[in-house]
């Protein structure tokens, strides 16, 4: 569920439609985190256009996911 602890930010993660198969193509999303501040844990593809984005807590306050950065790269036109 939504109450998991997230461990680490996602890197280069290929978030592909559910029973796809073969190479990611324009419009299948890339998220990455994996840099200084990035806070994103984990993302669920539920259609195209919607996404559900885990932010990972701060590190200092983990009560609180008040802030988000990550990447996104692959994007299609009018996505």
């Amino acid at each position: 569920g939504s109450d998991d602890i997230i461990a680490g930010n996602v890197s280069k993660y290929i978030v592909l439609p559910a029973g796809y198969c073969g190479q990611p193509k324009k419009g299948h999303l890339i998220f990455d985190a994996c840099f200084e501040s990035g806070n994103l844990g984990r993302v669920d593809h539920i259609t195209e256009f919607e996404y559900d984005l885990f932010i990972r807590p701060d590190t200092c306050n983990p009560r609180f996911r008040v802030w988000f950065n990550f990447a996104v790269e692959n994007v299609k036109e009018s996505q």
